[in-house]
């Protein structure tokens, strides 16, 4: 039975490509057919009609015509449960290769009747019924469903098609609809495990030293930046009630941390360079030091923070070999 949905649904409901505004499942999105018990039901319901016209037997048609009845209300009732419904998807946070990326989907419910065992699920190579998500949409009100989708490779992950469905209220229909929402998360490259050493910083100069941001000796405050590491926020002074201020340093550095591509070695290829350069951003990121990427067509300065992190492994993310 559920195979002969997706038939149908995929018959009926053609893909129109990613939607980036809100989907509104109006009626002529929705279909409705029965479920396996509806069938049942069915076949039973028509046996006992005929033995009431064999018997006539005038309760009997009572109790069939009743049982009827309460199987057409329930299909009124499992069609209004999606109808009117509002579905867009939110921003979804980064995730690296290996783990599921959370697609938060929100669901507005503009009526004043509140929905029950609405069904969210992944279309496309996953199965229906079994990575489903249930939600009780509030009336007059948004709701938040948050999908899990496994994230095996690293770039921009789509969220697959979905398929919104419910069998409210007695489970004797099943009504669905098809939703493609616009939305995508990016995967950073799964960092190398183990212990990887970060590569030796490069010399700042001709001479080997070079005067500048360093991290020696104390030269002032300066307004606090997103990003600026915490180890440097004057805690002092935002103790004293002052602004939130951050430390800079000058001094003599050895050399600037550079995370190049030309350093790894000629063995590993594309995706084990990436996920090793990963392993030292992160690295980096953690101990709070200032470093740069450089990648083929890609060069990052030395910077420090959690902004920094971020657009390195975007740049690890996306970078396309040449």
């Amino acid at each position: 039975m559920t195979a002969l949905r997706d038939r149908v649904g995929e018959w009926l409901f053609q893909r129109r490509g990613a939607q980036p505004g809100p989907v509104r499942l109006t009626q002529g999105r929705i279909y409705i057919l029965p479920s396996a018990t509806g069938v049942l039901l069915g076949a039973t319901l028509a046996l006992m009609l005929m033995g009431c016209i064999n018997y006539n037997l005038g309760l009997g048609y009572i109790l069939t015509f009743l049982l009827a009845g309460v199987g057409m209300v329930s299909m009124l009732h499992t069609f209004r449960n999606l109808a009117k419904l509002e579905i867009r998807a939110a921003r979804a946070e980064p995730v690296f290769a290996g783990e599921k990326a959370v697609f938060p989907v929100l669901i507005d419910n503009p009526t004043a009747l509140g929905r029950v065992s609405v069904a969210f699920a992944p279309t496309d190579g996953l199965p229906g019924e079994t990575h489903a998500v249930w939600c009780d949409p509030v009336a007059l009100a948004q709701t938040r469903c948050d999908l899990f989708v496994p994230a095996h490779q690293r770039g921009r992950l789509r969220l697959p098609r979905l398929r919104v469905f419910t069998t409210y209220p007695l489970g004797l229909f099943h009504a669905w609809s098809y939703v493609d929402l616009d939305a995508s998360c990016l995967v950073y490259p799964k960092p190398e495990a183990g212990l990887v050493p970060l590569p030796v910083p490069r010399s700042g100069a001709e001479e080997g030293l070079q005067s500048g941001h360093g991290q020696d000796d104390f030269a002032g405050l300066r307004r606090y930046a997103f990003g600026d590491s915490l180890r440097h926020v004057a805690w002092k002074a935002v103790a004293r009630g002052q602004a939130l201020l951050t430390k800079q340093f000058t001094g003599l550095e050895a050399g600037e941390l550079w995370l190049s591509w030309w350093d790894l070695p000629e063995e590993l290829r594309l995706e084990g360079r990436l996920s090793r350069l990963a392993r030292w951003v992160v690295d980096a990121a953690r101990l709070g030091v200032s470093f740069g990427l450089d990648l083929p067509g890609v060069r990052i300065p030395p910077d420090i923070g959690a902004a920094h992190e971020e657009r390195c492994l975007s740049a690890l993310a996306l970078f396309r070999a040449p």
